[in-house]
């Protein structure tokens, strides 16, 4: 493979000529910059974008840490926040935290120790003392889906309490009283957040609400199946099922196969978040959608403005509308069958 040395050997001038045309540090005639890119082609030497961001004292890397690689979610934000890093000339790290804190910190700290200029994480809690890191080092860093106790972090979020009661709502105005809820930990706001916006629709539609409708897991499909069997064995099982998440609704609904309960004749159900199937399986499924690409791009686009002007003091939230998506699944208890 090629370097420096031969680059400079090909085009007849100096090693600190070829690294000036490669940085841009110094003016170089146009002839010999066009005499040393030609040698480099010839001998196919790619500059080593580390080192000169090195040597310029920035980096061009900016890292995203997301909690779940498995979750179909992340496909479409990891695009959202690809497409704005590229476009902007910087290069993306993907790190995966599996929703596990200690894993989430090992993370960080590689990401500090590998000197990136900015940071998109999806926190595995709220309370974040790893953000301390990138304070230290003063790299700026956006949260993405969840929020984070702290004053000093941007963070881009989708209503999720307004997304869980208008799922929910839906449900009581199609005839459905006994709701059951599975949602994620209350660590996260995700979890915590549609899990309030589950109670506020019970009580705005004056339903008394029932702690053994409420069951909380880890946003992983296991733990929909197991809390979906749980709330099927109540002595009054729920005619209806809230799952804030889409993992945790795909093992809902396979709890549901194994007892052959139908939905919705058995039992409606409302997921979170769109399944890339909801729409094509035999269960036409009612969802609760993100915008997934804006919760990325647009994390991205203010992870950018921060790096542009670093001196900016004012944290900013940026909320995003949910949408529900209404399909066969949640069905009116009064509606005829096809």
């Amino acid at each position: 493979m090629a370097n420096i040395q031969d680059v400079a050997k090909r085009a007849g001038v100096s090693i600190s000529t070829v690294s000036r045309v490669f940085n841009g540090t110094a003016t170089v005639s146009a002839e010999i910059a066009l005499r040393v890119r030609n040698a480099a082609q010839e001998l196919q030497y790619q500059p080593s974008r580390a080192a000169r961001a090195l040597r310029a004292n920035r980096s061009t890397i900016i890292g995203l840490l997301i909690s779940d690689i498995q979750n179909p979610f992340f496909s479409s934000l990891i695009r959202g926040v690809e497409d704005v890093v590229q476009s902007s000339g910087y290069s993306l790290i993907l790190c995966n935290s599996d929703e596990n804190p200690d894993k989430e910190r090992q993370y960080v700290e590689v990401l500090c120790a590998e000197r990136v200029a900015g940071i998109i994480i999806v926190p595995t809690r709220e309370h974040q003392r790893s953000l301390r890191l990138f304070r230290d080092r003063e790299i700026p860093v956006v949260a993405v889906d969840r929020r984070v106790k702290d004053h000093s972090t941007d963070a881009v979020l989708v209503d999720n309490v307004r997304g869980a009661r208008e799922g929910v709502a839906h449900l009581i105005a199609n005839g459905y009283q006994r709701i059951g809820v599975i949602t994620g930990p209350v660590s996260t706001t995700t979890g915590r957040e549609r899990l309030l916006g589950y109670r506020q629709a019970l009580e705005q539609a004056g339903i008394v609400h029932d702690p053994l409708l409420e069951r909380c897991g880890s946003f992983k499909e296991h733990s929909g199946q197991q809390l979906a069997d749980e709330l099927l064995d109540l002595e009054e099982p729920p005619d209806a099922l809230f799952v804030c998440n889409n993992l945790m609704t795909l093992g809902a609904l396979e709890a549901l196969h194994m007892r052959g309960r139908r939905v919705p004749e058995d039992m409606a159900v409302v997921g979170f978040d769109e399944m890339p199937w909801a729409a094509l399986s035999s269960i036409s499924l009612t969802t609760v959608t993100q915008p997934v690409y804006e919760l990325g791009s647009t994390a991205a686009l203010r992870l950018f403005q921060r790096l542009k002007s670093p001196n900016i003091f004012t944290r900013q939230e940026i909320v995003l509308a949910p949408m529900l998506c209404v399909r066969g699944s949640s069905r009116s208890r009064s509606a005829p069958m096809p």
